[in-house]
């Protein structure tokens, strides 16, 4: 989702930028469209790095019931994937 939005505000900025020519007084087109594609560059790769630190751990969660007292159990582990399962 962040690599889209980044990729939005990417294309936004580069119209801003380059594709409108119009004089607005109290704003710079320009500067706001310069704006938004660094800002979509900066969430592009926020979104791939977080993607790829993602991939690095596995998490998994189970619940059972304990039979001799009847309370909830929860267990939860994380591990790093083994490399050679890709």
């Amino acid at each position: 989702m962040s690599i889209g939005l980044g990729i939005v505000l990417f294309v936004i900025g580069a119209i801003l930028a380059f594709a409108l020519n119009i004089g607005v007084d109290w704003i710079n087109l320009q500067l706001v469209g310069y704006i938004l594609m660094a800002a979509g560059a900066v969430v592009v790769i926020l979104g791939l790095v977080l993607m790829a630190r993602r991939r690095r751990t596995i998490s998994t969660s189970q619940t059972s019931i304990d039979p001799a007292s009847g309370t909830q159990v929860r267990r939860d582990e994380t591990s790093a994937p083994d490399s050679t399962a890709y």
